[in-house]
């Protein structure tokens, strides 16, 4: 059980506000903080290459937490300045051709689906879209009667930005392994919700965030690629890190996925990253994921007795993202009404997710986001805040 008093005394502006938007930015817990502050002090002290080398097991201890948390090797783990640059290097070393088909859902997510348009405009191959079943998920007998020798890679994205849809990540990767198809898991609003465990789910390329449910700081991110699948990946862009200079006309790239960073990065940030994820990994993810489904159900059972409001989640067993519209209100104003009473929520935009939003006709919808540190009586204030809006 997850001692919320400790949580919450971790996390001191939960004393100032209820904070229900941690699918854009989470609270960082204090040690995260800490651990990121002792670094920059630490850099004015003796310079940002000596605090590198004397913090340099704390660096690398970074990776191991990163692959405990996706039951990965510490091998298969890059660390990347935000999960886009996680995804692009892993999309963007993929060769395609003319003819080529790239299979993707509905709700995929806007920075995703522009790649795959310019992959397509470059190359001339396809991006075909998997259509999704009667609970608005994935549909997998479609995907698995979508398969010809011309499907060169598998992408969805698991919980999109615009709701609590959960796409059945695992059985979409049991069809690409045993179609030998490379797949590439967008897992930014999973990680920190729930359990990622990369070999039971079957991906290939799995990229993630820090600064969403994982409690990180912002500019950080991960990518992991599969041991068996890095070798067949030259990354789009390198320097002499990612594959060292060994003769005046050649290079030799990482054995590690580390072949897709620089040598340049923000090792302030990186710590704050592994203090974030050690704090999970000691709460526990199993407890976590419970609880945070606990509150987004108690939230959407508040919301389904609103005259006016309308849930737009999808999917059967909805994750952590609580999306809705309150009639007579645009999104933006539910957004900065709540603000003014201490409460504080997002808004997605039907850009983000244009495919799903048009085939559903989806104004821009008010998104809650609660996650474990927040409390059932924050979730009643939300509530109550929404039922005082609408007229009964």
């Amino acid at each position: 059980m997850i001692n919320i008093e400790r949580v919450r005394a971790d996390t001191p502006a939960t004393s100032r506000q209820a904070y229900l938007h941690n699918a854009g930015a989470a609270l960082m817990p204090v040690a995260v903080v800490e651990a990121m502050k002792h670094h920059i002090d630490l850099e004015s002290e003796i310079g940002g290459y000596a605090a590198a080398d004397r913090e340099a097991p704390q660096l690398e201890s970074v990776y191991g937490s990163v692959a405990r948390l996706l039951n990965a090797a510490p091998d298969e783990i890059a660390l990347m300045e935000n999960a886009t640059v996680a995804w692009q290097m892993a999309f963007y070393a993929l060769p395609f051709r003319q003819g080529d088909r790239i299979l993707t859902a509905e709700a995929e997510y806007a920075a995703n689906y522009v790649a795959f348009l310019q992959v397509a405009k470059r190359t001339g191959a396809a991006i075909d879209i998997v259509p999704s079943d009667a609970s608005g998920e994935l549909d997998v007998d479609a995907l698995e009667r979508m398969i010809d020798e011309r499907v060169k890679l598998i992408a969805i994205t698991w919980v999109p930005t615009n709701g609590g849809l959960v796409n059945p990540a695992a059985a979409v990767g049991k069809i690409a392994r045993a179609q030998g198809i490379p797949y590439l898991l967008d897992a930014c609003q999973a990680v920190g919700q729930m359990a990622v465990d990369v070999e039971a789910i079957g991906c290939d390329m799995l990229s993630a965030t820090g600064r969403k449910f994982l409690r990180g700081p912002r500019g950080t991110g991960f990518l992991y690629v599969r041991r068996a699948m890095l070798q067949q990946l030259e990354p789009p862009m390198i320097d002499h890190f990612a594959a060292p200079w060994v003769s005046r006309d050649a290079y030799r790239l990482r054995d590690d996925a580390r072949r897709f960073e620089t040598w340049e990065n923000n090792y302030a940030a990186r710590l704050g990253l592994g203090a974030a994820v050690d704090y999970a990994l000691d709460i526990g993810i199993g407890p976590i994921e419970q609880r945070c489904r606990m509150l987004a159900d108690r939230l959407r059972g508040g919301l389904a007795s609103i005259r006016g409001t309308r849930i737009r989640d999808l999917g059967r067993a909805p994750g952590a993202i609580v999306s809705f519209t309150v009639e007579g209100y645009e999104a933006d104003a539910v957004v900065s009404d709540a603000a003014a009473a201490g409460i504080t929520i997002g808004a997605s935009d039907p850009s983000s997710t244009r495919i799903d939003a048009e085939i559903r006709s989806l104004p821009p919808v008010v998104r809650a986001s609660p996650h474990y540190y927040n409390t059932e009586a924050e979730i009643d204030r939300l509530i109550a805040h929404l039922e005082a809006l609408t007229p009964r």
